[in-house]
C-alpha cells in the first residue's frame, strides 16, 4: 500500500474505487466497506483507495475541547490497511480550510480532479464536506454530474447492530474490552515504550512493565485490571495489566504496568504492544500489601485461565 501526503504529485489510476473517512478504529462496519473497494478494484483491475484526513477532523474544528480519543494511531491504521490489501492511502491534512470546504467542491475539486473517481463505495449514514452537509443523496446527485457510480452498503450488510467508533470507545472507556472486540473484530491494543517506575512490583514478587504512549490521543481503556497478551520481539506472552493509581500503594501515580508471565527480559527502552482480552475487576485499595500479594496470587491464576481460553500460556 502507498501513503500519499501530496496529492499534487498523485497520478491519478485509469481506475479508482474509492471511499472516504476517518475510519477511526477501523472496525467491522470499516472492514465490510474497504473490503468491497478491494474486491471491486481487483476486478475492474483498478486501484482502491481510500481518502481520510489528518489530524482527526475534530481535533480542527472542535480544538478547544480537543477530548476525543482515537482508537488507532496513524501507525496502526496503515498496518491495518496494508493487510487488508488497499493500494493508496490518501491522507489529507485536515486543516480550517479544508472544513469549510463544500460538499459539492469536495467531490469535484478532489475527487474527481485529484484522484479521478469512477466507483464510490460508501456506508448508509455516509456525510461528507463542510459541517458534513452533503448527505447521500447528494454524493449520487453529483455523481451523475460528474461521471462516476456511488455504490452504498446497507445498515444490515454492515451488522445487525449498527457498530460505530463512539460505541467502541465507551465499551472501552467501561473497561468492557470484550465488547469492543467484538465491534473490531480484534482485540483492542496498546503500543508503547517500556519506562523505569518506582520497582515496587519487584519488591513484592510481580515486577511490572511500565508503559508510556508516545501518542497522546490514544484512547486508554477504562482503570482496572485485565487479562491481556503482550506481544515484544515477535513472541507472545500472557500478561496481567493495571491501569490506574495503585491505591494500595504510598504515594503512587497513575500508571499502565504488565506484570509478563514468564519473562525476565531487560525491556527498558523497548517497544512492546499489549493486547486487551478480559478485564478482570477494578482497583481496590487493600489494607496491606500483603492483602495485596495475597490478591495479585489469585489475580494470576484467574488471569491464565483465561487467557487458556485464548491459546495463550
Amino acid at each position: 500500500m502507498q501513503v500519499i501526503t501530496d496529492l499534487d504529485t498523485f497520478l491519478k489510476p485509469k481506475i479508482s474505487i474509492v471511499t472516504q473517512g476517518t475510519f477511526d478504529g477501523l472496525h467491522v462496519g470499516h472492514r465490510q466497506i474497504l473490503g468491497k473497494i478491494v474486491e471491486l478494484a481487483k476486478q475492474q483491475k483498478g486501484k482502491s483507495i481510500l481518502v481520510t484526513f489528518h489530524p482527526h477532523p475534530r481535533h480542527v474544528i472542535y480544538k478547544s475541547e480537543n477530548n476525543i480519543k482515537l482508537l488507532t494511531t496513524f501507525g496502526e491504521k496503515v498496518k491495518l490497511l496494508t493487510e487488508i490489501g488497499l493500494d493508496y492511502l490518501v491522507v489529507l491534512p485536515f486543516d480550517e480550510t479544508l472544513s469549510k470546504m463544500h460538499a459539492m467542491n469536495f467531490v469535484r475539486d478532489i475527487l474527481v480532479e485529484k484522484i479521478g473517481v469512477n466507483t464510490m463505495i460508501v456506508g448508509y449514514d455516509h456525510r461528507f464536506g463542510r459541517n458534513r452537509e452533503g448527505s447521500l443523496d447528494d454524493l449520487k446527485e453529483y455523481a451523475e454530474i460528474y461521471g462516476f457510480e456511488v455504490n452504498e452498503i446497507p445498515a444490515h450488510d454492515v451488522d445487525e447492530a449498527i457498530v460505530s467508533s463512539t460505541k467502541i470507545r465507551n465499551s472501552l472507556l467501561c473497561g468492557d474490552v470484550e465488547s469492543a472486540a467484538k465491534f473490531l473484530g480484534r482485540a483492542y491494543s496498546l503500543t508503547g515504550r517500556v519506562v523505569h517506575g518506582r520497582k515496587l512490583g519487584k519488591t513484592i514478587g510481580y515486577p511490572t512493565a511500565n508503559l508510556f504512549l508516545e501518542d497522546s490521543d490514544k484512547l486508554i481503556p477504562g482503570n482496572g485490571i485485565y487479562a491481556v497478551n503482550v506481544s515484544y520481539n515477535e513472541k507472545e506472552y500472557g500478561g496481567m495489566l493495571s491501569i490506574g493509581n495503585n491505591p494500595t500503594i504510598a504515594k503512587a501515580v497513575w500508571s499502565i504496568e504488565v506484570n509478563i508471565f514468564d519473562f525476565d527480559k531487560d525491556i527498558y527502552g523497548k517497544e512492546i504492544t499489549i493486547y486487551f482480552k478480559k478485564h478482570l475487576r477494578e482497583e481496590v485499595k487493600f489494607g496491606s500489601i500483603e492483602d495485596l500479594i495475597i490478591q495479585l496470587k489469585a489475580d494470576e491464576i484467574e488471569v491464565r485461565d483465561i487467557l487458556r481460553n485464548y491459546g495463550v500460556n
